[in-house]
Order: C-alpha cells, then structure tokens, then sequence
C-alpha cells in the first residue's frame, strides 16, 4: 500500500513561527510528496523545523515534528503528516501510530536504560511493551521482547547519511509468539510474530539518539524512519 504523506507543521508550531518561516513551512507542504522518489532537494525545508523522514515499501514521505510530550518514562515526540497521520515515538521506538493500516493506540513502553549501557552488555537487554492494535480491536496484547547490539546491516533505507557513523542494535521477540489479548478470545485474531526491529543510535560525542530505526506494527506493514537534521549531517570520513 502507498504511503500518502505531505508534510504538514503543527498548529503549535506555527503559532510560534515568524512569517517567514510559516511561509517556508506552507511551501514544504505543498511539495512534500515525493512519489516514492529516494532524491531530495534539501532546499525546500525549512531548517528551523525538525523532519522525520519515512518509507514505507519504497514510497518516500516527511512528517514534521508536533510536539514533545511529558510521560515519566521519557519525551514522546508527536510527528503529523498533511494526512493527519501521527507518529509517537519515545526513546527511539513507536508508542503509537494513527492513520495508517495498523494503528497502535495506548502503547506502554517501560524506563529504558541508555543504548550506550545496552552496548557494553554481554546479555540482551528483556523488555515488555504493551499494546492496543486496530483493525481488530486487539487490546493489551504484550510483547515480551529483548534487544542486543549488532554489525551494521548490509542495507538499509539510510540517505546523505553514512551508518558507519552509527551503532546498531536489532530487537526481537523472546520466545517467539507475544501472548494474546485476553479481552474478546473468541472474535479477536491471534497476534503474529513481529519481524525484528533495527535501531541505528548516533552515538557521537557522547549521544544516545536513535537517528533511524526500521519497524513493523503488523507482519505485512512496516516502515523505516530517518531523522532529517541538516545541522547534525556527519563530516566526510577524514580518512
């Protein structure tokens, strides 16, 4: 399925914006749509507004960034799209999506430690997360899932961004099948392993960013994710 995304700035956002920029911003809009081309003119954003740009089976699109929400385990960054689709995420991973073929609703992600401190262990790291998913009316399905550092992947939906600069991490399910909901047992549909997730963190200089990730909210619908801050672009390779 084609993502059909225009970037759009929040209402937020532009109620703090010169008119310059909210110009800038309108003419983003207007041209965003990409038709699934990998090429961008990096001249046509605003570099005073935050991007996140995604894919999703090779169709490209930009979101712009909303807001930050307060929750006591870590900012959650709203991401909007000209098609009021919303991403959420939080410490690097998805805490819910709207607008699109699966929607996560009401996701509970628990304190994580830093990616740095995951690195330097020799274990996976185990975790929970806990979800509402649409179509289906699938509520508290639990993922119990562990995360562990890897070589940089082959290939990846990285652009004007080389991943050798990042560190890598690949996040799985634990015992293979995630429990059930056990609210609606007869009607509601069993919950199918998930594909891994893979998380690129920018770790430069003493960071502890996710600046890419790649994941799925169901077996068949997956998208990949890129920070698009021009100001934070790796040097060449001195070498």
């Amino acid at each position: 399925m084609k993502l059909q995304i225009l970037i759009v700035v929040s209402l937020a956002s532009l109620a703090s914006a010169c008119a310059p920029v909210m110009d800038a911003a309108v003419q983003t809009a207007r041209t965003g749509f990409l038709g699934g081309s990998p090429a961008v003119d990096a001249s046509r954003f605003n570099p005073n507004i935050h991007y996140l740009r995604v894919t999703v089976d090779k169709q490209v699109a930009f979101l712009a960034l909303g807001f930050i929400d307060n929750d006591s385990h870590g900012r959650v960054e709203v991401w909007y799209s000209g098609d009021r689709q919303t991403l959420r995420i939080q410490n690097g991973r998805i805490a819910g999506a709207a607008g699109v073929p699966t929607e996560w609703r009401s996701v509970e992600l628990p304190d994580f430690p830093l990616w740095s401190t995951i690195a330097q262990s020799k274990d996976p790291y185990r975790w929970v997360r806990v979800r509402d998913v649409m179509p289906g009316y699938r509520y508290g399905v639990r993922d119990e899932l562990m995360v562990r550092m890897i070589p940089m992947p082959e290939k990846t939906a990285l652009v004007n961004f080389d991943g050798k600069y990042l560190t890598w991490f690949e996040e799985q399910f634990q015992a293979g099948v995630p429990r059930k909901s056990s609210w609606f047992p007869l009607t509601a549909p069993d919950d199918r392993v998930l594909p891994p997730a893979r998380y690129g963190v920018d770790m430069r200089d003493g960071g502890d960013t996710v600046a890419y990730a790649e994941q799925c909210l169901s077996p068949d619908y997956c998208l990949t994710w890129q920070r698009w801050d021009f100001h934070m672009k790796p040097q060449a390779d001195p070498r």
